[in-house]
């Protein structure tokens, strides 16, 4: 049976090809994708969802744009790391406005609209602004996720804005803060598809130039939206590739034995030197129930075999990717 899904992202490079990789897997229904202010700010991340969609043959799929800045702090975009136009610099061709039906919901509108149905799960690529303004003004609503994966935080992995913070967490932590207690109070339990587990899945060069010869047309796309990425990771953190955050937690949600963890409490702080920090209660001093899925653990050639497979439509995997991923 494929799962109903909304993505809710903030595109963004790694975003864009998590959208794609979940709109060519089968397992998957994408019900919605709505957009928040993260990575990009929410007209660019709309308008680079479009530009996605039109590439995948999909601009069937409704987006609806939420919020424009953080609950409280101040919006601090990401397109130092993901370009000027928030997809690596590749300034494709805006999306007609005849192209597509606008939708004039807002993102907490919507979601709330789909989710008592029941089955609908959200998978959460950025600063978790839409799902925190979901859940103050419908409660009902926002318990009835049947699943919570988000992309953000980490648990041992150093932080990626801070010594000690991933970005999604770090850029809105009070929204990050509330989702987490209240999903705690509905009883359920956020799958933390963290840095621990996403700095492990590196795009390198020899991954790529394989992609783009598995499928030119696909490959030469995820060049294009890439590069920008390639180069800032080298100035960074000095490695031949990039880290393709996103795309994991849709695998993982597709395919749990993707990636292992524990369960534990998780408290997300709001202010200080150590803000968007997610405190994970690993040895229990808080004697709380667990509210997190903490994973720690991911296999990337099980990943880059699925990766590939899917988004390039294969029928079979891929020969090589054993011995690109060692």
């Amino acid at each position: 049976m494929r799962k109903k899904v909304i993505i809710d992202c903030d595109p963004g490079i790694d975003d864009s090809l998590a959208v794609m990789l979940a709109l060519s897997m089968e397992e998957l229904e994408v019900a919605g994708i709505t957009i928040v202010a993260g990575n990009s700010p929410a007209e660019m991340g709309y308008e680079n969802i479009l530009k996605v969609l039109k590439f995948m043959d999909r601009l069937d799929v409704p987006v609806f744009i939420g919020a424009d800045r953080p609950l409280k702090r101040e919006y601090i975009n990401a397109l130092d790391t993901h370009g000027p136009d928030g997809l690596g610099g590749s300034f494709l061709p805006v999306v007609p406005s005849s192209s597509y039906i606008k939708q004039q919901k807002t993102a907490a509108e919507f979601i709330s609209e789909v989710l008592p149905g029941g089955g609908i799960s959200v998978i959460a690529l950025g600063p978790m602004t839409n799902l925190a303004v979901l859940a103050e003004a419908y409660p009902e609503a926002f318990k009835s996720i049947d699943t919570l994966v988000s992309m953000g935080g980490s648990f041992k992995s150093p932080g990626n804005c801070s010594p000690v913070a991933e970005y999604n967490y770090w850029c809105d932590p009070d929204a990050a803060a509330y989702v987490y207690r209240e999903m705690d109070r509905a009883g359920k339990k956020i799958h933390m598809v963290g840095l621990d587990v996403t700095r492990r899945i590196v795009l390198t060069p020899d991954l790529l130039a394989y992609m783009k010869r598995l499928s030119p047309h696909i490959g030469s796309f995820v060049e294009k939206i890439t590069q920008f990425y390639f180069d800032f990771h080298w100035e960074w953190e000095h490695i031949i590739g990039c880290v393709i955050n996103d795309p994991l937690a849709v695998a993982y949600f597709a395919q749990r034995d993707l990636c292992s963890g524990f369960d534990s409490y998780v408290q997300i702080e709001t202010q200080g030197i150590s803000i968007g920090q997610s405190v994970v209660d690993a040895m229990d001093f808080y004697r709380h129930s667990p509210n997190a899925v903490v994973l720690t653990e991911t296999d990337p050639q099980a990943f880059f075999r699925l990766f590939f497979t899917r988004l390039l439509r294969l029928d079979s995997e891929p020969d090589l990717l054993e011995k690109l991923t060692k």
